[in-house]
């Protein structure tokens, strides 16, 4: 029977400089000993020391007492000093805190997984548990022997850091040092390889988490759990195997190994991941009794983990986010961040805005960041737009997150705000930390970004890295919104007309379109451009310059950019008089269908009538080649700024005597008014008067009121100009609003409902230029069709309302208001502007429009009249800002009737405007130009009838007054509406009809004559005769 083993374990060494054996005579025994024996003792030590401890503790602590300080501070030295040394500095080593302990930690799981894959190379080079051979010439053996002094060092260090022996002792990781280290000197000594308990150094894969943890790899506590949980499966997985391989390999040894059964490593991976997921083939399986033995302990606890651990892992790796990683840029390309209130409907907004095909080369990507997973909608719109659109999964306030979307490298951040939210202070101060974190983290980054109060500007100033010179701007929803509204009221549908310019919209039509929506949707294609003029306009004033782009070019010049002579300041001059002429190099805005248009201005060539070529000619390459000073854009004989003794201009030309301006000269400014002195009665004789109804109670978020009286206080204005504003709204929100208001003149108040037709018309609504209907509590949390129900209920009031003759007899009222003027007998002949929150409400306002259900609201008719407003329109304007800063700059000075780095500072800081000194260096911002709409077939242009064509009226306005003209407001005479609508920029040889009305921007010149008398015409009022 020996001889037939001894015969089967000859091992075929063909290959090899030595002979291995399977003995005859096994050991295993000594090397199982050996661990247990190197465990007991050490156990049975640590007892000892133990109870030692606990004996000094309890017997001694008296005698303790009673030796004096000094003595006692010596033992406490001696028992303590060098110890706690030696623990100290092993904490070091083995402490992730500190590179050593991450290098030590990393080498120890790459020294065991090392060690076991020599046992698998051992297990494959020998058919025996146990072998016989010299152990110098084993090369395996030999490494594998130093790895086990490595442990053992290893060990020793865990041994004296460990605050508690007897539970290190015990230790999973001190068991696996246990049942490897002293078997490997066994060996040595009997000059035996034994492959015995090797395998469970994969114990220490589970160390992996941690080891991937320190080097900062793992960052997220799913990637932790899903790495814990392989290296758990993995490790169990391994150590079972190596059980059954160790246990069928061997045999039972009390039947002296016959019945050993010749299993490879693998074949017992196979077997044991077969037996843990309860397939059980059975074309493999346990002959020994002790191998069944363990595969009965085995599986009652493998099978609980397998059957948790699987379907956790598959759970993980199912829900892990495809967002999760990080932008990878291309060579050369540029990207935006994209960030803030992330939803279907902004993100489509934005994108079909910021790359509409009319844009000149958008070769940029929009980079999404969101702390949210998209949506289906926006997961679809992601995809659609995969080549320039990537999202991301994660929170602009974490560094890391920024790392992954390359945020120092990109071009700019823009973050959006929630137009719709309950309360806009909290929206504001979230999206300013988000300022603050991309400051904190990329200095020099452009940022633009939605706010929604006015007030929360103060806040950006706080920033130091906050920079509006290098690209940062705020744009702030109130402020344009109620500026869009303010202006609409001096020239009515002025809202509809802007907001076409900075939204970008295709313009397509059919021939079922009507004639009046034709021209309606061309003038929607307008956008503004920028673009550098071509040396042929050097030298000519603005008015020239303009006149020839619109015959020559087709063009429409509104603005051009402003430089000192020495570089260092510029800013935009709409419509400047004669004293600014045009240098190399400047910078000229246009209104035009797309931006391949304005480039034949860059290259208009008068010499050899290039007029419409998109690449200079060859004399206008030698022109630029002859400048010497391309750094200058304009020049004002030397100064940037206009300046009173240029124009031959005195304080009493700049000045009115009826008005009061504040420190910036641009507004008019009256004493502080008392809250109560500016409530009227029910019996006021106002007429050319704006009406505001306002829906607001004490406890609603302030819309900063400010931003609307501003704009209709601009110092532009003659005092006899200024429209009396009235506001009908609760006495308690108005005094929140008052102290932002109370230094603007003609201001009246009426406490009430705007629904009380008794308060609408005891302010004579039907003598009022404009009605402004507004709201500051919309409630976005119930049905959104109802979130504008008050607005709407009073816009259709209004419209319900009769006057005059037409009015019922009611004897009950009192006679102020049933004496009202009889020019408007109908409530819907007043222009009325409402503000909406929800596009999809505009088709309550007019019942009787011939609106297309579920149209965009630009093609809607009362926003081509100019009779609503919502907020939507303005988020074209964070695009806007990033392309072109200069042109934002624009939209705003037109619309806020001015501004000033001072004036911004002190309302942002919500200081009440103080008087100025009406001294010429103020009173010259008088001078800007600002927005008037005229008549055509009265006044100065009744000239103009049926039959002429816009661009006469645009030279003659130019040539004659120096008036831009802009569009038209015309009469819509289709239909059973009639109605005005807006036409942005007609075409020159667009014909006029003699009841159009036209926007213009008139230049500012209060001290001359012909201005006073345009003045008084936008006023309505008689014209004074012109010598």
């Amino acid at each position: 029977m020996s001889g037939n083993t001894s015969n089967k374990g000859l091992i075929n060494a063909t290959n090899r400089t030595h002979v291995q054996q399977c003995p005859s005579t096994r050991y295993w025994h000594v090397f199982i000993s050996s661990s247990l024996i190197t465990f007991a003792v050490g156990l049975v030590l640590l007892v000892v020391w133990k109870f030692g401890k606990w004996l000094k503790k309890t017997y001694f602590q008296e005698l303790k007492k009673m030796q004096s300080n000094v003595a006692a501070e010596d033992v406490e030295y001696e028992a303590i000093g060098w110890l706690t040394e030696a623990k100290d500095w092993a904490g070091e080593l083995l402490s992730g805190q500190r590179k050593i302990g991450r290098a030590v930690g990393s080498s120890v799981l790459i020294l065991s997984i090392a060690s076991v894959i020599l046992y698998l190379i051992d297990t494959e080079r020998f058919k025996c548990v146990e072998t016989v051979g010299p152990w110098r010439e084993n090369v395996l053996q030999q490494i594998d022997f130093t790895f086990n002094m490595l442990f053992l060092i290893h060990f020793i260090i865990r041994f004296v850091a460990s605050s508690d022996k007897l539970i290190f002792w015990m230790d999973p990781f001190s068991l696996v040092d246990f049942a490897t280290i002293p078997p490997t000197f066994v060996g040595i000594n009997l000059n035996r390889n034994w492959l015995g308990l090797r395998f469970v150094r994969c114990l220490r894969i589970i160390t992996l988490t941690d080891v991937l943890q320190h080097l900062k790899l793992l960052t997220t506590s799913t990637s932790i759990r899903l790495c814990h949980l392989i290296c758990s499966l993995a490790a169990l997985w391994i150590m079972g195997s190596g059980f059954v391989h160790l246990l069928e390999n061997s045999g039972d040894p009390f039947v002296t190994f016959v019945n050993a059964s010749r299993l490879s490593f693998w074949d017992c991976m196979y077997f044991t991941v077969v037996t843990m997921s309860t397939v059980g083939y059975g074309d493999i399986y346990c002959v020994t009794t002790l191998g069944k033995l363990f595969i009965v302990i085995f599986i009652l606890g493998a099978l609980a983990m397998f059957a948790n651990f699987i379907p956790e892992i598959a759970d993980i790796i199912g829900e892990r986010s495809p967002y999760r990683g990080s932008y990878k840029k291309e060579h050369g390309k540029k990207h935006i961040v994209l960030c803030g209130h992330i939803t279907t409907e902004s993100v489509s907004n934005f994108i079909g805005d910021f790359l509409h095909k009319e844009r000149e080369d958008v070769d940029v990507d929009i980079v999404i960041l969101n702390s949210y997973e998209p949506d289906l909608e926006l997961q679809g719109l992601v995809k659609r737009y995969f080549t320039q659109v990537e999202f991301f999964l994660g929170t602009i306030m974490n560094a890391s997150d920024l790392a992954r979307v390359k945020m120092s490298e990109a071009d700019a951040c823009l973050i959006l705000a929630n137009k719709y939210c309950s309360d806009p202070d909290a929206e504001d101060a979230a999206n300013i930390m988000r300022v603050i974190s991309i400051k904190n983290y990329c200095v020099r980054m452009k940022v633009v970004v939605q706010l929604l109060q006015y007030h929360s500007k103060a806040y950006l100033l706080n920033i130091p890295n906050w920079d509006w010179l290098h690209g940062d701007d705020a744009v702030c929803l109130a402020e344009l919104k109620l500026g869009f509204m303010a202006q609409s009221c001096l020239a009515p549908g002025f809202s509809t007309f802007m907001a076409n310019l900075f939204t970008m919209r295709s313009y397509k039509v059919n021939s079922k379109t009507p004639k009046w929506q034709s021209d309606y949707l061309r003038g929607s294609g307008m956008e503004m451009y920028s673009t550098c003029l071509s040396p042929t306009f050097e030298g000519l004033t603005f008015a020239e310059a303009a006149r020839i782009c619109m015959e020559d070019l087709n063009l429409f010049l509104i603005a051009i950019e402003v430089r000192r002579e020495d570089a260092t300041d510029k800013y935009i001059a709409i419509n400047p008089g004669s004293s600014i002429a045009i240098r190399i190099n400047t910078q000229g805005f246009f209104i035009a269908q797309s931006a391949e248009e304005v480039k034949v201005a860059s290259h208009y060539c008068k010499s050899c009538q290039n007029k419409g070529r998109k690449k200079p000619c060859p004399c206008l390459m030698r022109c630029l080649k002859m400048k010497l000073d391309p750094c200058i854009c304009a020049s004002t004989n030397g100064n940037n700024k206009l300046e009173p003794h240029s124009l031959g201009l005195t304080s009493e030309d700049l000045s009115d005597s009826e008005s009061l301006y504040d420190t910036t000269g641009m507004f008019h400014w009256c004493a502080e008014q008392p809250f109560r002195s500016c409530v009227i009665d029910r019996k006021s004789n106002l007429q050319n008067h704006v009406v505001v109804c306002l829906f607001a109670d004490g406890h609603s978020p302030l819309i900063g009121l400010q931003n609307f009286v501003m704009p209709l206080r601009a110092s532009n204005f003659s005092y006899g100009e200024l429209k009396h504003i009235v506001f009908i709204s609760d006495a308690e929100y108005l005094h929140r609003e008052w102290k932002a208001i109370c230094n603007f003149p003609l201001i009246s108040l009426l406490f009430g409902s705007p629904l009380n037709r008794i308060n609408l018309r005891a302010v004579n609504i039907d003598q009022c230029d404009a009605c402004v209907i507004l709201s500051a509590r919309k409630s976005y949390t119930e049905d959104s069709a109802l979130a504008d129900k008050e607005v709407i209920l009073c816009s259709l009031n209004i419209k319900a309302m009769k006057f005059g003759s037409s009015m019922p007899k009611m004897n009950n009222l009192p006679s102020a208001i049933t004496n009202a003027s009889k020019t408007v007998t109908n409530g819907s002949d007043i222009f009325l502007i409402t503000e909406i929150g929800n596009d999809q409400n505009v088709q309550f306002l007019d019942q009787d429009d011939e609106d297309i259900p579920d149209a965009q609201l630009y093609m809607t008719q009362p926003f081509a009249c100019g009779t609503v407003f919502t907020v939507s329109v303005l988020d074209s304007l964070v695009s806007t800002a990033f392309f072109s800063d200069n042109s934002l700059a624009i939209i705003r000075t037109l619309i806020t009737g001015g501004f000033t780095p001072e004036l911004e500072y002190r309302q942002a800081e919500g200081l009440t405007i103080d008087h100025g000194e009406s001294s010429p260096e103020i009173l010259i911002n008088r001078l800007r130009c600002r927005i008037t709409q005229f008549s055509l077939g009265s006044g100065l242009f009744h000239a103009f009838s049926d039959g002429q064509t816009f661009g006469e009226l645009f030279l003659f306005a130019l040539e004659s007054h120096g008036i831009l003209c802009l569009g038209l407001y015309r009469l819509q005479k289709e239909g059973s509406n009639r109605r005005r609508f807006v036409i942005t920029n007609p075409p020159k040889n667009f014909l006029l009809a003699k009841d159009d009305k036209f926007y213009c921007l008139c230049p500012g010149n209060p001290g001359n004559k012909l201005q006073n008398s345009l003045n008084r015409e936008a006023a309505g009022k008689p014209l004074v005769t012109i010598e």
